[in-house]
């Protein structure tokens, strides 16, 4: 059964499923309104990622690598899931390894938010810290020299690499993109981080309709506080990367991202983390040329998560 497609049972008393990984996908897509007084002609929407069980878009890529590890034979349960993360998707693994009864051993630089931490912990995975100056790459390097030392102990989906985590987007994210806009969608936007959302996304989109305008975000420089996004001419770039997808890819600043982070919660409700306002910064900087069309985005998870970081911590009102 493919990601986000699950069978449910209606009553009275609300919905009866399988397991928690069978909620992960078909999340709802929100109307955006804060850029409406300036461009009335432009309608935003955002896929609203924190509602899977995980709390961001991350489910979908680690259940889609897990169930094509057991699908391949690459994962038994005498094996260790292991990988690099920054958070949400180490997040991911360890709800879904919980609920499938694996073990999980992450590498997270150790300067990710104390939230994330302690979710990770919650499941039960354990952490191996690497030097946080490092960032995401050096946690990569770290995973990397854990395999070789003993490759026979771990599955190793490497998130960054695998065609299963652009999968997910291209099976699941998109479909549900095509569906809740009837078709109507004339840009996609979203952040690059192991880039597996914005090219599996972009690639069907673009699959059904090539007119569809994409455009990914990243950090402006390789020094930034956006947490989950990676400058791609400073980092490793991940395998799936796939640039042919990207009509147009725009550098965001830091801090224009956190005040439009904290201009739609306070706002419309929606606490939303770094990337979320990434790619609000970037659907702006679209509004101000295109003034009209339907654009999507995604908001990768919620800003509870980040509550430790300072995001939400200044500039209030």
């Amino acid at each position: 059964m493919a990601p986000g497609s699950y069978p449910l049972l209606n009553m009275a008393q609300g919905i009866v499923t399988a397991g928690i990984t069978r909620l992960i996908g078909n999340t709802p897509l929100l109307r955006i309104r804060m850029f409406e007084r300036d461009f009335p002609k432009l309608e935003v929407y955002a896929k609203a990622e924190w509602f899977n069980p995980g709390g961001s878009v991350k489910d979908r890529a680690a259940l889609s690598m897990i169930e094509d590890g057991e699908r391949s034979g690459a994962l038994t349960h005498q094996k260790t899931i292991i990988d690099s993360t920054s958070g949400n998707t180490g997040i991911a693994y360890s709800l879904v390894g919980a609920a499938k009864g694996y073990r999980v051993k992450l590498v997270m630089p150790g300067n990710v938010s104390a939230e994330r931490k302690a979710l990770v912990v919650a499941y039960g995975a354990e952490i191996v810290y690497s030097d946080p100056l490092e960032g995401s790459d050096g946690a990569i390097l770290k995973v990397r020299e854990l395999v070789a030392a003993d490759p026979d102990a771990y599955f190793y989906p490497d998130q960054y690499s695998n065609p299963a985590n652009v999968r997910a987007h291209y099976d699941g994210t998109a479909i549900e993109i095509l569906e809740q806009t009837s078709g109507r969608v004339t840009h996609f936007v979203a952040g690059l981080g192991t880039t597996g959302t914005f090219v599996g996304t972009a690639r069907r989109l673009k699959d059904q309709d090539a007119a569809i305008h994409t455009i990914a975000v990243q950090p402006e420089d390789s020094f930034h506080g956006l947490e989950g996004l990676k400058h791609l001419p400073t980092a490793i770039v991940p395998k799936i990367w796939d640039p042919s997808v990207a009509d147009e890819v725009w550098g965001c600043p830091t801090e224009p991202a956190y005040d439009l982070a904290r201009e739609v919660a306070r706002t419309e409700g929606l606490l939303v983390g770094h990337s979320s306002g990434a790619a609000l910064w970037a659907v702006r900087r679209l509004a101000e040329t295109v003034r009209e069309g339907v654009v999507v985005t995604v908001f990768p998870d919620s800003g509870d998560r980040y509550i430790s970081t300072g995001l939400y911590g200044s500039k209030a009102r």
